[in-house]
């Protein structure tokens, strides 16, 4: 049993983090692993560079013969991923007061995420395009390719995509009979989160797509987002009159050209710019019912020109959402950006470094690694390894998830946590993940020393720090 004796400690950040991770107690079948899976969330945490695991063992001060041990728990098989990730979407729904919601339902982003990885001896990793404007990116690179979902939730006067999920999509073939495309794998990641409650799922135009929309609305979701310019749809055919002719009736009407709605400038409407962060902005708008082939049914679409931004035309499967909605969360798409921007460079959710000691060294620009003529050994080697990539991803996705709701839920003892100074402090924006992180990081001593008899997680760890080099948990306290 964990601990229960919480109410006679002062409230305090790791008080409250603790409390919230103790949530996905039941995903592991043993008290030990998922003491050593909250020992690797709070090293994610606090960590103030991206080495791996090695970072984990320097940021929490653990003697050295604990790194074989992180180690083993990434393998583990006491953790069941698929039902922490759903848990970790029931935490987040009850740590968040304030999940964003239009017509009642939950908003969920997606995207995929490419991360360079150039071992050797790494499943997975495989040749990737990128696709971007930037030129900081190289436009091919070596690593594994990401898909992930994200949560939108306010908090004050801002909103923020609170990661739930993120999974290896490309790069290994288990079967030559395997047809599933990366629109299967979304929509199978979705199901593994098992959200009860209905949903916008937000995406940019690449989800676009007949499988994606049918997915969507067999449990009841719809999806919102950016069709490609030289997309067509069709308008509704037109009643017959007199008498029927023979064959099929007709199903579609005259088709359109959807980049032609943008030259019909009197048919426009004008509104101000919904998009979060504009003001004294005017759009013009203007919405179109038609028929969508790939689905087979009326869709919505938004022609929207913006002044400084150029044209953007969207689709909503929701034909009861108005525009203005649908601009609107079609703009909050970004944050699940923003949210990558942090796994990468404050969390480190996708710098793992586990090699596969018996694999075939890949090849430089290899592609898919086919695995249905290897042996059985291999292929559970291989999917031990993935696993091992995955659980570490969970746990960075959860980390950032518990820096979030710290920040939203509890601003003021953040601040008054911090120990640092910063020039730009926003009334009423909540704290950064970077801010957090030095308040948990700044608290943690205290943590460590004053709760070992009352927080299993505190003695657990307290347990396994290396007493000779506890310098700077004597300076903290």
């Amino acid at each position: 049993m964990l601990d229960q004796t919480q109410t006679s400690r002062p409230p305090s950040l790791w008080g409250f983090w603790w409390d919230a991770i103790r949530s996905l107690r039941p995903a592991f079948s043993r008290l030990s692993s998922f003491l050593w899976f909250a020992t690797i969330v709070a090293g994610l945490t606090v960590r103030t560079e991206l080495a791996g695991v090695t970072s984990i063992v320097r940021a929490l001060n653990l003697r050295p013969q604990f790194y074989n041990k992180l180690l083993d728990n990434f393998h583990s098989s006491a953790l069941k991923l698929d039902r922490l990730s759903a848990l970790w979407v029931q935490a987040v729904l009850h740590l968040f007061p304030l999940p964003l919601r239009v017509n009642g339902r939950l908003v969920l982003v997606g995207d995929g995420i490419k991360i360079g990885k150039r071992g050797k001896k790494m499943p997975a990793v495989k040749l990737l395009h990128q696709q971007s404007e930037s030129n900081t990116k190289p436009e091919y690179i070596m690593g594994h390719s990401l898909q992930a979902v994200g949560l939108l939730v306010q908090a004050a006067q801002s909103v923020f995509a609170v990661p739930l999920a993120a999974r290896i999509h490309e790069g290994l073939v288990w079967s030559n009979r395997d047809r599933r495309t990366l629109l299967d794998k979304m929509l199978a990641l979705l199901g593994i989160l098992d959200i009860k409650d209905s949903c916008y799922f937000v995406a940019d135009a690449y989800y676009a797509a007949h499988k994606m929309v049918n997915g969507l609305l067999k449990d009841g979701n719809h999806l919102v987002t950016r069709v490609k310019s030289n997309a067509v749809a069709y308008a509704l055919p037109k009643p017959v009159t007199g008498r029927k002719k023979a064959g099929r009736p007709t199903l579609y009407g005259k088709q359109i050209k959807l980049r032609t709605l943008f030259q019909d400038k009197k048919s426009m409407q004008k509104m101000a710019s919904p998009v979060y962060g504009e003001r004294d902005v005017t759009l013009q708008y203007r919405i179109c019912d038609l028929l969508w082939r790939p689905v087979g049914r009326i869709v919505r679409f938004v022609v929207a020109i913006h002044p400084t931004r150029g044209a953007c035309l969207l689709m909503c499967t929701d034909t009861s959402l108005s525009a203005s909605e649908i601009i609107r969360l079609y703009g909050l798409r970004f944050k699940i950006e923003c949210s990558f921007k942090q796994a990468v460079r404050q969390i480190g959710t996708f710098a793992y470094h586990f090699w596969m000691k018996g694999m075939t060294p890949l090849r430089h620009r290899n592609g898919n690694q086919y695995l249905h003529r290897q042996s059985s050994d291999c292929r559970n080697q291989i999917k031990r390894k993935v696993h091992a990539y995955h659980v570490h991803i969970q746990a960075g996705v959860i980390a950032q998830g518990l820096l979030q709701y710290l920040s939203a839920v509890f601003p003021g003892l953040v601040w008054n946590s911090f120990g640092s100074w910063l020039r730009t402090i926003r009334p009423g924006i909540p704290p950064s993940e970077l801010v957090v992180a030095n308040a948990l990081r700044q608290t943690l001593p205290a943590f460590l020393l004053d709760s070992p008899t009352c927080d299993s997680l505190a003695k657990f760890i307290a347990d396994r720090q290396d007493k000779h080099n506890m310098r700077i948990f004597r300076l903290a306290s």
